[in-house]
């Protein structure tokens, strides 16, 4: 129950998670890291429940920070779904409540309440709501009604109290049973693709009764399998089903999983491994957690040398290690390329890889001292895909690396690079067995800690540390394989006669005026540069970020589980089409279609359908037959659009969003009488759906001989690219040209001498900022690259 009342006169705290600490309003923005926060005050004023659908509610509350004054120190909270109507229930006026798991957005009633200039928003299963009132004065006239009203707060309190587990030793379980469980790993493997959707993830625990029980757990995400790093760890297993196979107990994961890990080692912290932001750990966990840790060490189950550092590396041996990632690089469809190093040097010659500088992401050279502490390691078949996903300056471990000595050609490039002897190979094979992978390492990781401290000792040579390799390395090459570097500078188009200013002058000149400046590009974000598109809704003037492919198949995924049949509109009829399968010899899946009866007679079969039960990969496979499709689903008996979250219509490559707070979005048929072309807007205006606008919004540094500034390019870009950004979000060639102007005009790591003069013309104008108060700004304006005829002379 995501709202917890407490029993009468208990203060909110008493229940709250101890990880959580409390944020005061005053540091509550946009920037705010709420996972671990919780925000407690009064309530001073509670809205009216709102039912939006089905089971799907909403409502507004203000809470006023204990011991402040009114206004700057009350926020509005917002409410959604279930959590909502429990609120409403269970809270009060003048109640206590502690919120945790919240996210902070911008209030849109800033200016007409004069309320604090953000909101909590609380919805999902990791928000909470804890909430005390004070008791009710005494009356001695009617003892029995305090007496009931007493008993009744106690049952309140019992029934929303943090639940009580049982944990089951591992020699008492029975098939067919689902229980809770503590064991220490004594064999795992790291999650891999199983032949379905989920990954999977196999291990073998043990506690004090000595027995060894087999677990196979299946996630569809990575991040909800177990944290193990190394054999000796601890697991608590939540909701684990037993059952026989091979004549033994094993357990599988069933509905309600969860998993907590710990590290191992005798005094080291308690400190949880999970995905989850809430769950349940208390002193018995942590006294359970400290048994096993004896207990195992007695039993001497974990390894003497969790890993070995690249100094102590021996022929022929296989062995774990812990290693920061440099650079990478792939060799074929099979191979990849990992550069590491654990701050040791490798007492033996190792084998050198040769890779074009322009397929390297990351340095394609260091130092010669770091040079020799360096280690290639060559990743196969399945790890390849693991490696591709892989941050530049993370810390990794990889399990059962094998040192190869003698002969050893790189595959894929035997062509270009001559055999090597005597010289010492680091392959990470194909496959699971013996629990190989690559595991990346949380920060707060004591091996980590270790690394660090060795790795810091090393000179610096004036080379990059790890936060400029995360920050300038994390991203793939800006440069596409085979691209050539294009040298771009840039001319203005506005006709002003204006002489240019310096960037010192522009800074104390008055908003509402253009200027022209000759300057320099110092930086610019998003240096993810797909980050740069956003979504612009012209009538309400909001932007949002273009959703994730994780995010729309999730609500692809929702829709498709609902099969319940529904009534379809008077206009629509429907039939079956059939989806290939994602590779060669797989079987084809039949899905629903509605199609316009209007257009079915004029025989358009292929210009417009509405598709049921899909999901997002089948329906851009799909998208290549169809001019445009609807994604729609079943809902209350009815057919309905998707949440506007997704793409509303599919138009090839292209995808269509809709403003979900200017949209009356309902399933209509588009008229079609007359038009040669049904396109995005004919098909938005018939479903009542606000069309969202793709535009390109970056943030750049200019520099020049007096100041530096921070300039917007927005209401231009497609201008000064000379590409749209709806062409920019379908198109890859599109996205690569982006990528070449910017570095050609702020070159990775060159320096800014070695960068092109540009001419600009900027406007200055007043915006509000988040916290209500004007500020000036500068934007790009009427000025596009070009490709010069000469090299532009340093300005006098």
């Amino acid at each position: 129950m995501p709202v917890r009342v407490l029993s009468e006169g208990a203060g909110p705290d008493a229940q709250v998670p101890k990880q959580l600490t409390r944020i005061p309003i005053s540091l509550i923005s946009m920037n705010t890291d709420s996972s671990d926060k919780m925000f407690k005050g009064k309530v001073v004023r509670k809205g009216p429940l709102v039912s939006l659908a089905d089971d799907n509610f909403i409502q507004k509350a203000v809470v006023q920070e204990e011991d402040s004054q009114p206004n700057m120190s009350s926020i509005n909270i917002v409410l959604l779904g279930s959590l909502a109507k429990d609120f409403n229930q269970a809270v009060n006026q003048g109640d206590v409540v502690v919120a945790s798991g919240f996210t902070v957005g911008k209030s849109p009633t800033v200016h007409k309440d004069k309320l604090h200039p953000f909101n909590l928003l609380l919805s999902g299963d990791d928000a909470c709501v804890y909430v005390s009132r004070p008791p009710p004065p005494p009356d001695p006239r009617s003892p029995p009604a305090m007496k009931r009203s007493s008993a009744l707060s106690a049952e309140v309190s019992r029934a929303t109290k943090a639940p009580k587990y049982t944990y089951v030793r591992l020699d008492d379980l029975k098939a067919g049973s689902v229980v809770s469980v503590y064991g220490v790993v004594v064999f795992f493997k790291q999650p891999f693709r199983s032949r379905g959707t989920d990954f999977c993830s196999s291990l073998k625990i043990t506690d004090q009764s000595n027995q060894k029980i087999s677990c196979t757990i299946f996630c569809e995400k990575l991040e909800d399998h177990p944290k193990i790093f190394q054999i000796g760890d601890i697991i608590r297993m939540h909701r684990v089903k037993t059952q026989f196979y091979n004549n033994s107990i094993m357990l599988v994961n069933t509905f309600g999983f969860s998993v907590v890990t710990f590290d191992g080692a005798v005094g080291g912290p308690v400190e949880p491994r999970t995905s989850s932001r809430s769950f349940h750990f208390d002193q018995e966990d942590r006294r359970t957690v400290e048994e096993l840790r004896s207990w195992a060490t007695s039993q001497a189950l974990l390894p003497q040398v969790p890993t070995i550092p690249l100094s102590a590396v021996q022929p022929k041996a296989y062995f774990d290690l812990t290693c920061q990632l440099l650079a990478k690089a792939p060799i074929d469809t099979t191979c990849m390329l990992l550069r590491v190093w654990d701050g040791t040097r490798c007492p033996h010659t190792l084998l050198k890889v040769l890779v074009e500088p322009n397929m390297t992401e990351g340095p394609s050279s260091f130092s010669t001292k770091r040079e020799e502490l360096i280690a290639n390691i060559l990743v196969y078949d399945n790890h390849v895909e693991v490696a591709r996903q892989l941050k530049l300056g993370a810390f990794l471990r990889i399990y059962n690396l094998r040192a190869i000595p003698g002969s050893s050609k790189v595959p894929g490039l035997t062509s270009s690079q001559a055999e090597e002897v005597d010289h010492l190979a680091f392959h990470l094979h194909g496959g699971t067995a013996y629990g190989r992978g690559i595991r990346v390492l949380p920060e707060n990781s004591p091996d980590v800690q270790e690394l660090r401290r060795v790795i810091e000792a090393f000179p610096d040579d004036g080379e990059l540390n790890d936060s400029e390799l995360l920050e300038i390395w994390s991203t793939p090459p800006e440069t596409p394989p085979g691209a050539e570097t294009v040298e771009c500078s840039t001319e203005r188009s506005c006709g002003h006669d204006i002489q240019p200013a310096t960037l010192s002058e522009l800074k104390r000149s008055d908003p509402g005026r253009v200027h022209h400046v000759r300057v320099r590009l110092r930086s610019y974000e998003p240096r993810r540069l797909h980050q740069a598109l956003k979504l612009y809704c012209s009538k309400c003037t909001s932007m949002q970020d273009v959703p994730d492919d994780e995010l729309v198949a999730g609500l692809f995924s929702e829709a498709s589980r609902d099969s319940r049949p529904c009534g379809l509109p008077p206009w629509a009829l429907s039939g079956q089409v059939d989806v290939p399968g994602d590779s060669p010899g797989s079987s084809t899946r039949a899905l629903g279609v509605h199609l316009s009866t209007q257009l079915m007679s004029e025989g358009k079969t292929k210009e417009l359908i509405f598709l049921a039960g899909s999901t997002l990969e089948e329906t851009c496979r799909l998208a290549s037959g169809y001019q445009n499709i609807v994604p729609v689903r079943s809902s209350e008996g009815h057919l309905t659009l998707l949440d506007l979250s997704a793409p509303f219509l599919f138009r090839g490559r292209r995808r269509y969003y809709g403003c979900r707070q200017c949209s009356e979005a309902a399933l209509r048929e588009p008229c079609a009488e007359g038009v040669e072309l049904i396109n995005q807007e004919i098909i938005a205006e018939a479903l009542g759906v606000q069309l969202l606008q793709f535009i390109l919004l970056m943030k750049l540094e200019l520099q020049d001989a007096t100041d530096t500034l921070d300039v917007f390019l927005w209401r231009d870009a497609e201008l000064f690219f000379g590409m749209s950004a709806e062409d920019v979000a379908a198109n890859q060639e599109a996205q690569d040209s982006i990528r070449q102007m910017m570095d050609s005009l702020c070159p990775p790591g060159g320096s800014t001498g070695e960068r092109p003069w540009l001419d600009l013309c900027l406007t200055v104008y007043q915006a509000e900022g988040d916290g209500g108060q004007n500020q000036t700004c500068y934007q790009i304006c009427q000025t596009s690259i070009t490709k010069p005829s000469s090299t532009p002379s340093d300005p006098a």
